[in-house]
């Protein structure tokens, strides 16, 4: 791609202002905040985030008239010999729309925050942390722009791990809270490893792009990738392997997607910009970005298309048995993120990002819906306990959608605004869910027939298990004393919703059947795409399929709602099953047998065999202790005394007897001294006469 050079000296060159506006706005509040309050924290840190949007909006509207996008050079960054990476910031259709997207969802989540932290930080009992959240708030979007707007994979690298690093912070905010107080904690260590493991897989990836292309910059290893050919096949497709390996991490894929359902321990507003805006998005940007070399490499291609698949479906059945809230939407967020996988692998990649695109809205709507919901009850269970646990003792968890029920009538607005977003979900036309997921269930049935079922098999299921959430949460009666006083949170919380409910309506205009404005956008980065032509058929099944499945979940849950402690109804016909699913198939205990138990079995033989009984107790007691006392006594014994002292005693015993024959020459006696002269005299004498007559 030719960049617009001129182009940079327009709007082209605010562009680095979409990194510098949340970077001041964390600066501000971390200098200020405290001192000034929440309402300016809120103020500075949503303002931060608007701003960056704006930029956003310029840089949209410059590509409007410069297509082909332009290189913004920061600075000179890094230069090792041959290799040489500056900081620049690529602007195309693909880095705009990512831009658009995240600053703009961030910006009415970072609005519902300032208004649900308020609350969230009493609840917990530490006003004081307030400002701090909204620091690692704003560190997360920088971060997130940074990785979305470098030119070389190593830029990309840097905001890759600035929101692994910001996701450790804000899913262990509560760090102290959790089971055994430790919960939280540990959620947030799970998350950190398991992405470790995926950007070992992007830095190998990194490493065999520099060794067989001799660049890092995107632009440079595509063209060399592609005038190698297929001589570079293999290096291609084990490049695009890893690169793989690095997005089931961030984007939460088999087999490294367990970290994301225990990212609920975040407050909400995190789940909702972890989910929605930013980190899990970076895997299917990720791979998107770099098509160029997933094109060149067909099986890779194949790979990913089959694990998004396989996550898609996996995901969806887990949801239909859990009862938080949160983790519902969580195992969601697994699944649509295996639609999107599915579709940059079979190489559609429009579809993938329009379905990134409005997943983003519907997802953030349901995530902070989920929040007022819980911000609802709590402030129910406060008001009817005084906060001293549950109308019966013990403790009550307000994520728990069996402690809901009813709240559809205490909670209109929320009602309203979440329903749109659990329909724009399961695919219901015309919201912007059907459009998106339709598009790439259309182009697997014209590609890849498993991959196809799969995911018809996951949109099915959604529509299932969101059905089930709307019927217990909002339908029936309360199910317990806290959802019965609950009521609606104030319009800072709604109105966010009320926005997203809209992009939600309105987000499949973005790219319609026949008008495919987001594929003409994106060709100018990614290259012509041939368009899908829609399908009755196609949409016609998905749309069938998914009102089954709300027909499915109403009669389980809807024309009879849930009792307070009434079993979940599809539990005892189900029966192991419902357990399976419930338990999340026992992947977690799965991988702790099979990697936390032998690492920690490996641990213990490292530290007592390797590190007591041979490093400690024989290397350092019996060859370096016991070596340096051997040596040292042989220094003493065979070295010291008899050479160094003996040296010095022979040394002593000369300089006495030489003074002991000097003694004896000083006698006192006159007579001696004239004869010590007179033989002095004739030894010079001789000397001399000796010396003349030579």
């Amino acid at each position: 791609m030719q960049f617009s050079e001129a182009a940079v000296n327009g709007w082209f060159g605010l562009v680095p202002l979409i990194i510098a506006f949340p970077v001041a706005g964390l600066l501000v509040n971390l200098v200020l905040g405290r001192r000034l309050g929440e309402r300016f924290t809120g103020f500075v840190a949503s303002a931060a985030v608007a701003l960056a949007f704006g930029v956003a909006v310029l840089q949209g509207l410059a590509l409007l008239e410069h297509p082909e996008g332009a290189r913004v050079l920061v600075a000179d960054w890094i230069t090792i010999g041959e290799l040489s990476v500056p900081w620049a910031i690529q602007v195309d259709t693909l880095s705009v729309t990512m831009m658009l997207m995240v600053t703009g969802v961030s910006t009415l989540i970072h609005i519902y925050a300032a208004g649900y932290m308020h609350d969230d930080v009493r609840f917990q009992g530490d006003p004081g942390r307030y400002t701090r959240f909204f620091i690692f708030f704003n560190l997360f979007v920088a971060a997130m722009m940074i990785l979305i707007s470098g030119d070389s994979f190593l830029t990309l690298f840097v905001g890759w791990e600035g929101v692994g690093l910001c996701s450790y912070l804000l899913i262990g905010f509560w760090y102290e809270k959790g089971k055994d107080g430790i919960g939280n904690a540990l959620a947030g260590k799970k998350a950190f490893v398991a992405n470790r493991i995926g950007d070992f897989g992007f830095l190998i990836a990194m490493f065999l792009a520099y060794t067989n292309f001799h660049s890092l910059t995107f632009e440079t290893v595509f063209e060399h990738a592609e005038a190698a050919g297929p001589e570079a096949g293999l290096a291609v497709t084990l490049i695009t392997l890893f690169l793989l390996l690095g997005a089931t991490g961030k984007s939460a894929q088999i087999p490294l997607f367990v970290w994301l359902p225990d990212a609920m321990a975040g407050p909400t507003p995190v789940s909702a910009l972890i989910h929605a805006a930013t980190m899990v998005t970076a895997g299917v940007y990720m791979i998107t970005r770099t098509h160029v070399l997933f094109h060149l490499a067909p099986v890779s291609s194949s790979v990913v298309a089959l694990v998004g698949a396989a996550t898609a479906f996996f995901a969806a059945t887990i949801a239909v048995g859990q009862f938080d809230i949160k983790k519902v939407l969580a195992y969601s967020t697994i699944s649509q993120l295996g639609f999107m996988v599915a579709a940059v692998g079979m190489g559609a990649h429009v579809a993938g990002m329009f379905h990134l695109v409005t997943h983003a809205f519907f997802k953030a709507l349901l995530f902070l819906g989920s929040g007022s919901v819980i911000l609802g009850v709590e402030h129910g269970h406060h008001a009817a306990t005084h906060g001293h646990g549950d109308a019966h003792g013990g403790h009550f968890d307000p994520q728990d959608m069996r402690n809901m029920g009813g709240m559809g009538t205490r909670m209109k607005a929320t009602f309203t605004v979440y329903l749109i977003g659990a329909l724009a979900l399961a695919g219901i036309p015309p919201l912007a869910g059907f459009f998106s997921k339709d598009e790439i269930l259309l182009e697997a049935q014209h590609t890849n027939l498993p991959v196809y079922v799969l995911l018809t098999a996951a949109a099915f299921l959604t529509a299932f298990y969101m059905g089930r959430q709307v019927f217990m949460v909002f339908f029936g009666k309360p199910r317990s004393t806290a959802a019965a006083h609950a009521k609606e949170n104030p319009p800072l919380i709604v109105l966010p919703l009320v926005a997203l409910a809209a992009l939600s309506l309105l987000g499949g205009a973005l790219n319609l059947p026949g008008l495919h404005t987001l594929g003409h956008w994106l060709e100018h980065t990614l290259g012509a795409e041939k368009a899908p032509e829609f399908s009755w058929l196609v949409a016609g099944v998905s749309t069938a399929l998914a009102l089954a499945a709300i027909t499915l979940a109403w009669r389980i849950y809807g024309r009879r709602p849930l009792a307070e402690n009434q079993p979940d109804p599809i539990a005892a016909p189900l029966g192991g099953l419902f357990q399976a699913l419930n338990q999340k198939w026992w992947v977690d205990e799965f991988y702790e047998w099979l990697v936390l138990r032998r690492y920690v079995r490996l641990s213990a033989w490292l530290a007592h065999q390797v590190d007591t009984i041979f490093w400690h107790n024989w290397f350092h007691d019996s060859v370096l202790a016991a070596g340096f006392r051997r040596g040292t006594r042989w220094l003493a014994e065979g070295f010291d005394l008899p050479v160094i002292d003996g040296a010095s005693a022979a040394l002593a015993r000369w300089v006495t007897d030489i003074g002991g024959g000097l003694r004896r020459m000083q006698s006192g006696y006159v007579r001696n001294y004239a004869v010590y002269v007179l033989a002095g005299v004739v030894l010079m004498l001789s000397f001399f006469l000796v010396r003349s007559l030579s």
